[in-house]
């Protein structure tokens, strides 16, 4: 076999098999067979994660053939699809029939299973990650059973199984709770990060959707504001949006890139020209083609949630560990916020989070940056998006989560032997027993 790696090229695995089943009952037999030789699986969606939560040297189920639409109740405002439909695919399917997502990140290439595993989320005070609005999931367990939960069949595997961190079972089946579908009003300005911290509670409410961009060595950022608006659509012209998002954002900037890199004596006149390229732009479209930009920039990235008041403290701290650095930073730090919920192994899980994401350039020295980060972030109760990389272990992230216990219980019953088990969730989760 060769290697099969994800997205950014930085996780790598070399499976005795490669699976691409089109159904769930395809999945429950390929899981049963090895069950059954007391050999590993692991399912893998777009590849987005930056962890290895998704390698092995098992089986591996690629879930790009189960990618259709099931069922819509368009009354309920509810849809089921099969698990590795990706969140582009499912903003187009949606707007068909009137729906949409509440709310999204910025990247929509990911599968709604890897998603929901991982508790991926976009930013809004009063909305939580892409988990919140599963209410329905068909999985299939360690031991190739077919297990459906919903509020009425198994809610506390529901409730535990919507961020399964993939050490669950096999996601083949979601529903999901949508809205009517709606446009956003998108606003986006340069501001000077000082005045953004100073008044961080205010920004975080001054739109529906609010996040910033600030490229370290600079003091300005690029600040989005999304809301809801009863207007109809207007989006920028084609040539508008391939300057702006293909050739300004993508090929212009893996150059700056490229040089920082080569060259890291350049990275002021880098962080410069990154900062300096965005400028101010309105438009009104889609909800989810707003939420979304294509990106095609290879990088590494860590994120954590931390109490909202400490972001402010926190991106300070940032701050001066990115100018302390040898070898500098060469992509902005993105801040966002997100609601509470009550998700057992959720980020989101009991708190209101602001988000602090921090980038590096493929291929460029990260390391010491990240590590740094993630000492600064320990000193809020951080916790770590379970698809991007981090350096926790079990020992450290169980008194982050109140109800890592009701998770445990929930995986001793779905994945007794540890089928879905594999190095990195032995790390983060312990090994199963």
């Amino acid at each position: 076999m060769t290697a099969v790696r994800n997205w950014a090229k930085n996780q790598a695995c070399v499976p005795t098999a490669v699976e691409s089943p089109r159904s769930t009952d395809q999945v429950a037999s390929l899981v049963r067979s090895a069950h059954a030789s007391h050999s590993r699986v692991k399912a893998i969606g777009a590849g987005h994660s930056f962890t290895a939560t998704a390698m092995t040297s098992g089986t591996l189920i690629s879930l790009e053939h189960l990618d259709r639409v099931l069922d819509v109740d368009v009354a309920a405002g509810q849809v089921t699809v099969q698990a590795g439909m990706t969140l582009r695919a499912l903003g187009d399917e949606l707007a068909a029939v009137g729906l949409a997502m509440p709310n999204l990140g910025d990247i929509n290439v990911q599968s709604i299973a890897g998603a929901i595993n991982t508790a991926t989320h976009g930013t809004g005070l009063e909305l939580g990650n892409i988990a919140t609005t599963i209410v329905g999931m068909e999985m299939v367990d360690g031991r190739g059973d077919i297990v459906r939960c919903d509020a009425a069949t198994n809610p506390d595997l529901l409730h535990a199984a919507r961020v399964g961190v993939g050490a669950l079972g096999i996601a083949t089946q979601v529903t999901i709770q949508c809205v009517p579908s709606f446009n956003l009003h998108a606003h986006e300005t340069i501001e000077p990060l000082d005045d953004l911290l100073d008044g961080f509670a205010e920004f975080a409410r001054s739109a529906e959707h609010a996040e910033f961009f600030w490229m370290p060595g600079t003091r300005r950022c690029q600040v989005k504001r999304n809301r809801r608006t009863d207007q109809p659509a207007r989006p920028p012209s084609k040539l508008t949006y391939v300057r702006d998002k293909y050739i300004a954002e993508n090929l212009a900037f893996d150059l700056v890139c490229r040089t920082g890199r080569r060259f890291p004596s350049f990275a002021p006149k880098v962080a410069k020209l990154v900062s300096g390229a965005a400028g101010e732009r309105e438009l009104i479209d889609r909800s989810d083609r707003v939420f979304a930009s294509p990106r095609h920039v290879k990088f590494v990235e860590m994120e954590y949630g931390i109490p909202i008041d400490a972001v402010p403290d926190a991106v300070r701290r940032v701050r001066d560990l990115a100018a302390s650095l040898s070898f500098p930073t060469l992509f902005p730090v993105e801040v966002r916020v997100s609601a509470a919920d009550d998700i057992p192994l959720s980020t989101g899980h009991g708190r209101t989070n602001g988000w602090i994401a921090v980038h590096q350039y493929r291929g460029a020295p990260y390391e010491a940056y990240f590590q740094g980060v993630e000492k600064i972030m320990d000193d809020y109760e951080g916790r770590p998006h379970w698809g991007k990389l981090h350096y926790q272990r079990a020992s450290t992230l169980r008194g982050r989560y109140p109800e890592w216990d009701i998770f445990h219980t929930a995986r001793a019953r779905l994945d007794p032997d540890g089928t879905f088990a594999n190095d990195y969730t032995d790390r983060v989760l312990d090994p199963v027993g």
